[in-house]
């Protein structure tokens, strides 16, 4: 493992929150496992096509949550590098990612993460 800690992207809806954009979904279980990856020095990066008030809202949930993000949309470290805008990141939690654990429940329309197996999957490789 990195000793400087992981640079990990987060989507927003339908990861942190279940879809209910441009309203703010519901928890799903992402902020205790996120602050423990902040607690073993991983870099919480919020990679969401949210934007103006939408994106501030956002941030707002990972204040309330006391988890400090490291950077929204960017990571800073990849200018010395890089002129690419995709973000750079070691590992990428999003609900649209092929793989990432989905709950499908009958309360939603759409899946959202599955935050005990991120969770589980994050043990496994020696993160957490």
């Amino acid at each position: 493992m990195n000793y400087t800690g992981l640079y990990i992207a987060v989507d927003f809806d339908g990861t942190c929150v279940t879809h209910e954009y441009p309203y703010l979904g519901q928890d799903v279980g992402a902020a205790p496992v996120l602050r423990e990856l902040v607690e073993q020095g991983h870099h919480i990066i919020l990679y969401t096509m949210r934007s103006g008030k939408l994106e501030k809202e956002a941030i707002k949930w990972f204040k309330d949550n006391n988890i400090p993000l490291f950077a929204v949309n960017t990571n800073p470290t990849q200018k010395k590098w890089t002129k690419s805008p995709k973000v750079h990141a070691d590992v990428y939690i999003d609900d649209g990612a092929l793989g990432c654990p989905l709950i499908r429940s009958m309360h939603t329309s759409r899946p959202y993460v599955d935050w005990v197996k991120v969770r589980e999957w994050l043990v496994e490789e020696g993160f957490l």
